[in-house]
């Protein structure tokens, strides 16, 4: 899949898409039903299939403080977005110019002259430029004054009325609900990052750890996990992950810790991904190592029965 980081200048050869426009911050089910119809536009008029979307994310250009928030990095949301068969992510910079733009001349600047879309399918939430002044209603009316077909997709619920969307995945997350996150997005939540270097306290009670800064990802419920780790080589280990500010020691940052089961090997400065299975309880606080080492042990147990189900 090509990325594209910007909209000013393209070669012919990088034009005429069908197109999903959107954050796609997750690439939950509610977002492939966007891509989907732009899918189906791109078979029809035999044009690539292609993804519009924003980096920095258009929330944080806006509220720069605001606490952290995503669901995924751009790096998974690429490898999200080659599985449904999109050829090209146009990645735009959303900087002082694209935020400065209305919504006739995101169409007419971007989509038509910029990118020179097809086709543009978009949400049925969707709002573009300055102000968010556009709809799917008015990019419809640019799109036939422009020579692009628009499509906007309905809202849709999943099983028991569940909300398709990316605040439905980060209050399932932040509640420890691991299998409504899950099902919303159509796999398990995942944080991927670099192994840092820790305080290697793990290893003085048999428990190495991976440490893996949370940057900019939502903040889950506290407390530890059953997880799946990805690692570099392809390989996956099955783990019991500690996610937050252990109470014990008092961290200022909240950490995700990865302790890999049945594993051992020296993986720092590698990039892996954690998926969050299932939540098996909050933080608290031990009286000494050796009550901690033991509620570890349970815990360990109690991961590898859920992953082995």
């Amino acid at each position: 899949m090509q990325i594209v980081r910007d909209w000013r200048g393209l070669p012919s050869a990088l034009k005429g898409a069908a197109v999903a426009i959107g954050a796609f911050d997750g690439v939950h089910l509610g977002h492939q039903a966007v891509i989907a119809a732009a899918r189906a536009a791109a078979e029809r008029l035999g044009a690539p299939l292609g993804v519009v979307s924003f980096d920095p994310h258009p929330r944080r250009w806006f509220q720069p403080y605001a606490e952290p928030f995503r669901l995924m990095r751009i790096d998974q949301m690429a490898r999200a977005l080659a599985t449904q068969g999109v050829e090209r992510l146009y990645l735009l910079p959303f900087d002082a110019e694209m935020a400065g733009l209305s919504d006739e001349a995101f169409a007419r600047q971007v989509l038509a002259e910029g990118l020179g879309v097809r086709h543009a399918a978009v949400g049925f939430d969707f709002t573009f430029g300055k102000g968010r002044s556009g709809s799917p209603e008015a990019l419809k009316r640019y799109g036939d004054a422009m020579g692009f077909s628009v499509s906007s997709v309905r809202r849709r619920d999943g099983a028991d009325g569940l909300k398709l969307s990316s605040s439905a995945v980060r209050a399932a997350l932040k509640a420890g609900d691991m299998a409504a996150a899950a099902a919303i997005l159509g796999r398990p939540f995942a944080i991927e990052g670099e192994v840092i270097h820790g305080d290697k306290r793990g290893r003085t009670i048999g428990v190495p750890t991976l440490n893996i800064a949370l940057g900019d990802y939502v903040r889950p419920a506290y407390g530890v996990y059953a997880t799946r780790t990805r690692l570099a080589d392809g390989r996956v280990i099955d783990g019991v992950a500690s996610l937050g500010v252990r109470p014990m020691f008092a961290l200022e940052t909240p950490l995700l810790e990865v302790w890999l089961l049945d594993f051992d090997a020296d993986l720092y400065g590698q990039t892996v991904e954690t998926e969050f299975v299932a939540f098996l309880r909050g933080e608290e606080r031990f009286d000494g190592l050796e009550a901690l080492k033991a509620q570890i042990d349970l815990d360990a147990a109690r991961a590898r029965d859920i992953l082995k189900r």
